[in-house]
């Protein structure tokens, strides 16, 4: 029971410590200084906000799958966004509904003429439970699915060399769809303390038995 007990103490300092990083982390993303894109690409800060002009590609967007929104099952909508000073950059213009059986894809508005974006410059998207190998895209299939957002693979599709990090596109900004509301965790730090409290009282839990069984032991052997 000791062991049992240290453990789940050892868990539950672990949580606390993820709520610290989760905490850091967000404060990063809310506090995260006003740049242009270039600026921002060559600054080491993990989230800016960012401004740019240039063109959408109107044909070539990558679905990524799996996104829940209000419920319903859809996808996050990436495009292809090139600025007048020549980077390209993949733009998370927010969600899309879709079947459930996958029978078809969404429309996909998106402007024609050159728009000045704003929005949040971002590490790409995170696959850390992966099942399988990534998709296998084509280069000449478009729009197209995706199950993981790797940019190397994405850039071989299109063609074309991309920017290491995606912009979330700001919700008020006319160029995207629903969902939106944008957060650098999908955890909250709430969550991580509550975790942390339910560790910390099966540790509690734990000693209380050994202190039992302890006791009552050495009762029978009085």
């Amino acid at each position: 029971m000791l062991p049992l007990a240290a453990g789940m103490f050892a868990l539950g300092m672990w949580q606390l410590q993820r709520t610290d990083e989760k905490e850091a982390l967000i404060s990063d993303f809310e506090d995260g200084v006003s740049q242009s894109l270039d600026e921002s690409l060559d600054s080491e800060e993990q989230f800016t906000r960012i401004h740019a002009t240039g063109r959408f590609d109107n044909e070539k967007h990558l679905l990524l799958d799996n996104k829940i929104f209000n419920g319903r099952a859809g996808v996050h909508v990436f495009t292809p966004f090139r600025t007048f000073s020549g980077t390209t950059i993949l733009v998370n213009r927010g969600w899309k509904p879709i079947p459930a059986d996958r029978s078809s894809l969404p429309t996909i508005e998106t402007p024609t003429v050159p728009v000045d974006i704003s929005g949040i410059l971002a590490p790409p998207p995170e696959n850390r439970q992966t099942l399988g190998e990534p998709d296998e895209l084509q280069i000449d299939q478009w729009p197209q699915m995706v199950t993981y957002l790797v940019l190397d693979d994405a850039a071989s599709a299109l063609q074309i060399a991309l920017a290491d990090r995606v912009i979330w596109l700001d919700v008020q900004d006319p160029n995207g769809f629903e969902g939106r509301d944008w957060s650098p965790s999908i955890m909250k730090p709430e969550q991580h303390k509550a975790y942390a409290v339910q560790w910390f009282g099966l540790a509690i839990t734990a000693l209380a038995i050994w202190l039992y069984l302890v006791l009552r032991q050495r009762g029978k052997n009085g």
